[in-house]
Formats: C-alpha cells, sequence, structure tokens
C-alpha cells in the first residue's frame, strides 16, 4: 500500500458515497487508475465494505455498556465456544480478546437498564464457560474514531 491507496481509504472512510470521479479528483489520479486502486484495496481485504454511521442514540440505543467477562478456563475449546456465541448476540457491537485480568471486553448497546438486565439474564448469562461478569456504564462518549490514522 502506498501514499495515494491510503488516501483513497482516508477519503472513502470520510465519505463512503463519494463518486469515483470526486475520489479520483481528491487523491489526484484519473477515475480509472483510481477506480483499479479501489478495486485492488476491495479484493486484498484492505477494504471490507461500506456502510452507514447511524446515530446510536436516535436509532433509539443510547446505552453503552462495557462488559468485562472472565471464563472459567482459557483453553481452545472455550474461547472458541464463547466467541462463537457473541457471534449471534446483536446488542454486542464489539469484542475483544483480552490481556491481563479479564478474558474478552464488549461493548454493548441497549435502551435502558431494563433491556439491559433483560439481556445479561437471558443471554449474557447463559453463555458457555463464563465465571464472571463485570459491567460499567459508559456516562457519555468524548470521542468516536471512524477514520484510522495514517499508518
Amino acid at each position: 500500500m502506498d501514499a495515494i491507496d491510503r488516501k483513497i481509504i482516508r477519503a472513502l472512510q470520510q465519505d463512503g458515497r463519494i463518486s469515483n470521479q470526486d475520489l479520483a479528483d481528491r487523491v489526484g489520479l484519473s477515475p480509472s487508475p483510481c477506480l483499479r486502486r479501489v478495486r485492488n484495496l476491495e479484493n486484498a481485504g484492505v477494504i471490507t465494505g461500506y456502510s452507514a454511521s447511524v446515530d446510536q442514540e436516535r436509532y433509539g440505543l443510547p446505552i453503552d455498556v462495557f462488559v468485562s467477562i472472565s471464563l472459567e478456563n482459557q483453553r481452545d475449546e472455550a474461547l472458541q465456544a464463547f466467541e462463537a456465541a457473541i457471534l449471534r448476540l446483536d446488542e454486542v457491537m464489539e469484542c475483544y480478546l483480552m490481556t491481563g485480568s479479564r478474558d474478552y471486553l464488549l461493548r454493548v448497546v441497549c435502551d435502558g437498564l431494563k433491556s439491559y438486565e433483560r439481556f445479561t439474564r437471558d443471554q449474557l448469562t447463559t453463555l458457555p464457560g463464563i465465571r464472571s461478569i463485570e459491567s460499567s456504564f459508559a456516562l457519555g462518549r468524548v470521542k468516536v474514531g471512524r477514520v484510522l490514522p495514517d499508518g
């Protein structure tokens, strides 16, 4: 990946609906080579898709909960079983395998305390191999990054 590819990626992260002509103008290419580069970035898996950014609060899910999960053991089978189960939970927006005292950190969205309680009781606590769950409610968002920094 060169500097032009990075310019293309940055422009697409800022506006995924930009026309190829406008994108080419912005990065200093003609349209055909620009489109070729975009297709190459898609085929290489650097660009993984396009989506709309949605205001979480206006959508009706204003609450972010960060959930730390510890498993009973860290054998590969236990990690795989937990990860497969997490993939089926729509409320879990992000899931990270962690170092330190907790095994996973989740970002869960919900519309309020009652819905988070239902989610925890009905879904989260039924997942395989969980030893402990610790929840922290976000009071507000300071920054949500949507554009990767230059590497």
